[in-house]
């Protein structure tokens, strides 16, 4: 790769492979995530879509290789399919999110320079004043919003989600398509989903790979659009005419 389509690519993918118990959970996968893009990873449940989120994160081991041509922080944002929360914890949004920021526990106080950050952040994701709400009591809409938050302290190079709009109602839905936007456009941050949402893959992604263990497909939206018709159930099955490039 010369020197100027290495510029281009902030993930380089190569013949990644990992096995479970001799069965390959993914096989020669190899994808290129260009910087400053948004590109949606989708497939059929057990495609190994969160898996090689998992890899990209550094989570899991195997065999192949990735590589980051980082150009800015480094840093690396995630929001999770689901998280889990113990209601029996009184923790509140600013304990959480101030968990990572400073190196004094939480429970001993936290720093006013902290606050100040946490209370942008929240402003951000659209949850201003909601400092002191207990984790536990937020709706999944709040909650997604929060985990947000969290994946852009500090300010991500690479932004990775999986399945972040699942469960949204339709109003927090919206927001979350136009926040992504934003982030792409004007904050130049490069995006990785994983979605079963096929509106929102057309209306946030550049690119999109149809993953099955292996690469099936990868092209624009409208590319693999043209191949598939229940594109958010089982893409893969879908395509018919080959490859797309």
């Amino acid at each position: 790769m010369t020197d100027q389509a290495l510029d281009a690519v902030l993930v380089q993918i190569e013949n990644l492979t990992i096995r479970r118990n001799r069965e390959a959970i993914l096989d020669q996968v190899s994808i290129q995530i260009a910087r400053h893009s948004a590109h949606v990873i989708v497939g059929r449940n057990g495609a190994g879509k969160s898996t090689l989120i998992l890899a990209m994160l550094g989570q899991t081991a195997f065999d192949g290789r990735i590589v980051m041509n980082w150009q800015g922080s480094g840093a690396i944002g995630y929001v999770p399919q689901t998280f889990a929360i113990d209601a029996t914890l009184p923790v509140t949004v600013e304990d959480f999110l101030a968990l990572t920021r400073q190196r004094m526990p939480v429970s001993l106080g936290i720093l006013r320079a902290t606050r100040t950050r946490i209370a942008d952040l929240l402003a951000r994701v659209g949850l201003s004043g909601r400092e002191r709400r207990p984790l536990a009591v937020l709706s999944g809409g709040e909650l997604r919003r929060v985990l947000l938050a969290h994946a852009l302290d500090p300010e991500p190079e690479l932004l990775i989600l999986d399945e972040p709009g699942s469960g949204l109602d339709e109003a927090s839905a919206t927001w979350l398509d136009e926040t992504l936007l934003t982030l792409r456009n004007a904050r130049r941050t490069t995006i990785v989903m994983v979605s079963h949402d096929s509106e929102r893959v057309r209306r946030i992604a550049d690119r999109v790979t149809v993953l099955d263990r292996r690469v099936i497909a990868e092209g624009s939206p409208d590319d693999v659009f043209a191949r598939t018709t229940t594109f958010a159930e089982d893409p893969a099955r879908q395509i018919a005419r080959g490859p797309v490039s």
